[in-house]
């Protein structure tokens, strides 16, 4: 099947974060990334809400590689159902990171900029149908697990 529209994400499960405070010498970066999690914690909770970072959105209007891309980064909260089976809806921030397209103008930009949550919701449901979902809370239940009975601590024997 020919991919009509390019979508990559890292994907966080928000029940998997537990404490929030950022180490003294992080880097500015980390420090906004944290803050930008900690605020989708506060608006949309913790269960059933996955954070959606280092994602792009790549769109081709051509079949010429080098004419009609357009590409956007994006990072925010997806939101499924009680069951993780279903996604409900995102909370996205959207760029366009780069474009191909010298007849592109800004009203086109909007409703491409307004399709990449539509676009993602649909990934989103691939992604939790093919397992990938699963895998990832299953790894966080292990972990979790992990840490309960060394209470609490993994790591360096503490």
């Amino acid at each position: 099947m020919n991919r009509y529209v390019e979508i990559e994400f890292d994907c966080v499960p928000l029940r998997s974060i537990g404490r929030m405070d950022v180490p003294m010498d992080a880097s500015p970066k980390f420090v906004e990334k944290a803050d930008r999690i900690k605020r989708a914690i506060e608006k949309h909770g913790r269960h059933n809400t996955y954070y959606l970072h280092k994602a792009t959105c790549t769109f081709r209007l051509t079949n010429d590689a080098a004419v009609g891309m357009l590409k956007f980064r994006f990072e925010g909260t997806v939101l499924t159902d009680a069951e993780d089976q279903e996604t409900l809806g995102c909370d996205l921030d959207i760029q366009l990171e780069r474009d191909t397209c010298d007849w592109i103008t800004e009203p086109i930009v909007q409703w491409f900029r307004e399709t990449v949550g539509h676009a993602v919701r649909v990934e989103f449901d691939l992604y939790i149908h093919a397992g990938d979902l699963k895998q990832t809370i299953e790894r966080l239940e292990k972990t979790e697990a992990e840490s309960d009975e060394h209470g609490g601590f993994l790591g360096m024997g503490l």
